[in-house]
């Protein structure tokens, strides 16, 4: 599944809410089809970079561009050729859905609201065609066998083990064939192993000429990164606050940035 994938740049980029920074001062330079990763703690802006350089969170400071879209302007234009996934809050899996289920209705939705006039008035057979391809194309590039699933197809989403729902989401994103994936958490809750296996799934991806935005809390070697960990002499000194688990201070991430700022 070759794809056109897009440069990205920034310049001091930042998105300011009622409650403070999201994140601030992101420089960045990406060449089309490169593995970009967004590196930093929970809670520090991850995601909501991740929705601002995929035209889903308007920035207000600085200036992206994506595909020869200007940011924070072009907001519909880059919402066309890029997909996030696995994004708390935003592209949430349901548990109750199977596999088939949510396939299904990706591209049923894909279809509807994705292609052209023109793919919509074809014969029935040749869309039921179409689709069938499309998921069969993503799954594969997913790297998700539905054969080799508890239930194939008939697996619900309750059932699958973490990196097999990652590899859903992603699968799903790919279906409207995205010339920009962007992927939150990618290593959270992984084994070694598990995040190995991640990365060079994201890295095949880029191999197709997709660019991959990926949030991460270590990057590796080979990626472009952008942190969004605050610098240690800058940070200010703050009481010692309870723990909170890392997935549901994501989640709280997004729901807050979503609600300060607006989605696009």
């Amino acid at each position: 599944m070759a794809v056109d994938g897009v440069d990205v740049t920034a310049q001091g980029f930042g998105l300011k809410g009622p409650r403070g920074w999201a994140f601030r001062g992101i420089d960045l330079t990406a060449e089309p089809g490169a593995l970009i990763a967004v590196e930093g703690p929970s809670g520090s802006g991850r995601t909501s970079l991740l929705l601002a350089l995929t035209g889903r969170m308007k920035a207000t400071e600085g200036s992206a561009t994506v595909g020869g879209a200007r940011l924070p302007k072009q907001l519909a234009a880059v919402r066309r050729f890029s997909a996030p996934a696995h994004v708390a809050g935003v592209t949430d899996l349901d548990p109750a859905l199977t596999v088939g289920e949510h396939l299904r209705e990706r591209a049923l939705l894909q279809r509807r609201f994705g292609d052209s006039v023109r793919a919509l008035v074809r014969p029935r057979a040749e869309r039921t065609a179409e689709a069938g391809l499309r998921i069969d194309t993503a799954l594969a590039a997913a790297g998700l066998d539905r054969e080799a699933l508890p239930k194939g197809a008939r697996t619900a989403v309750r059932d699958l083990e973490r990196l097999e729902a990652l590899r859903l989401s992603i699968a799903l994103a790919l279906i409207g064939r995205p010339r920009l994936l962007a992927v939150d958490d990618l290593d959270l809750k992984l084994s070694d192993a598990e995040r190995a296996e991640a990365w060079a799934l994201l890295r095949s991806l880029t191999a197709t000429g997709t660019t991959v935005l990926a949030v991460c809390s270590e990057a590796p070697g080979d990626a472009v990164t952008v942190s969004t960990r605050p610098e240690a002499a800058e940070a200010p000194e703050t009481p010692e606050v309870p723990e909170v688990p890392e997935d549901e201070q994501n989640r709280k991430e997004t729901g807050d940035a979503l609600t300060e700022t607006g989605r696009a």
